[in-house]
C-alpha cells in the first residue's frame, strides 16, 4: 500500500483484476482550499499504482485550467497519465477560454457516463 496525503492508503492495482477505474470530480477553488492540492496528490497516486484516472474540474475547480503559476499542477497531471476535463459550462459561467496544455473541455454528461460505467466516484 502507498500513502497518500491527508492519510489516504492505495492499494497498488492487482494483475488479473484489470485496473480500477476512478472518477475524480473537484469543485474547489485551488486558490482559497489548500485541500485541492492533496486532491490533485490522491489522482497522480491512483494513476502511478496502475489505474485508469479522470480528474473533472467543474464549478470553482475549473480556475485552476486557466493559465497561473497554479495551473502547473494540473499540467503535470496531465502528462503523468490522469485524464484532466473541465466543464464547458463552469468555464463559460467564469469567462474562461484559455486552457493549459493537457485539459479537455467536456460537458458534464461525461460524469453520468462514468458513473454509468460503474467507475468509482469521488466528489470534493
Amino acid at each position: 500500500m502507498r500513502a497518500c496525503g491527508l492519510g489516504w492508503m492505495i492499494p497498488p492495482s492487482t494483475e488479473g483484476e484489470g485496473m480500477a477505474q476512478y472518477l475524480l470530480i473537484e469543485s474547489r477553488d485551488p486558490f482559497e482550499s489548500n485541500e485541492v492540492a492533496y486532491y490533485y496528490e490522491l489522482s497522480s497516486t491512483l494513476a502511478d499504482v496502475g489505474n485508469d484516472v479522470t480528474l473533472f474540474l467543474v464549478q470553482n475547480g475549473v480556475l485552476a485550467a486557466r493559465p497561473s503559476p497554479r495551473s502547473a499542477a494540473l499540467s503535470a497531471l496531465a502528462r503523468s497519465g490522469v485524464k484532466v476535463l473541465a466543464d464547458d459550462f463552469s468555464l463559460k459561467e467564469r469567462g474562461i477560454s484559455k486552457l493549459v496544455e493537457g485539459i479537455t473541455v467536456c460537458p458534464i454528461d461525461v460524469v453520468i457516463d462514468h458513473l454509468a460505467a460503474g467507475h468509482k466516484t469521488l466528489w470534493h
